[in-house]
């Protein structure tokens, strides 16, 4: 939730404008020079290392600053330890539907080791949400193009080659570089540095 209450405050996020997943997981402008394609998995401690820590750098740097434009991708692992990734990731795509994606999925990571072994979801979900929205939202991942819409996400990084989460897709000019070593900051800070130049 630390990361939620820093994006309010910080980041302008693009109102929603349509049913596609582009409307409301998102951050920044999308004018920026540069485009970041996130693909992450609610399950993946990485993904929550990157929620928790990476993810505010880059916003109050390059999204802030509107060097950079952020697409948020669910990209669900078939690995075992990730059981409830997919439904996760469904009531994520659902919440945005309703302009709770940072809510949705900053409640998800935060309390990612309580419903990745128990695959009790709706709690954590349902608690950042108002009850209007909560009735909403079970109708929502029922959906087929929220399910669709999930499927297209994860059809997106297989595209990229995306082979692990957290991979942030940096797109500049036309070329994509996909970026999956977090151990070093400051190397991905200089990579992106060169790209907004």
């Amino acid at each position: 939730m630390k990361f939620l209450a820093f994006a309010l405050a910080l980041v302008m996020i693009c109102p929603a404008a349509g049913p596609d997943s582009e409307k409301t997981k998102t951050m920044g402008l999308r004018t920026a020079p540069v485009r970041l394609d996130l693909y992450s998995d609610f399950s993946c401690p990485m993904c929550k290392m990157f929620h928790d820590q990476i993810l505010p750098k880059v916003a109050a740097e390059y999204i802030n600053s509107q060097k950079a434009y952020l697409v948020f991708h669910e990209f669900v692992l078939n690995i075992p330890g990730h059981e409830h990734s997919r439904e996760a990731a469904t009531y994520a795509a659902a919440a945005a539907r309703l302009g709770k994606y940072a809510q949705v999925s900053g409640a998800l990571f935060q309390s990612q080791e309580v419903w990745t072994k128990t695959g009790q979801i709706w709690p954590v979900v349902s608690a950042v949400l108002a009850p209007q929205e909560r009735t909403k939202i079970q109708a929502l991942v029922k959906d087929p193009a929220v399910i669709a819409e999930v499927q297209n996400d994860i059809g997106m990084g297989a595209a990229a080659r995306v082979d692990r989460t957290p991979t942030l897709v940096v797109t500049r000019r036309g070329k994509q570089t996909p970026w999956s070593f977090w151990g070093n900051y400051e190397l991905f800070r200089s990579f992106l540095n060169d790209q907004v130049k």
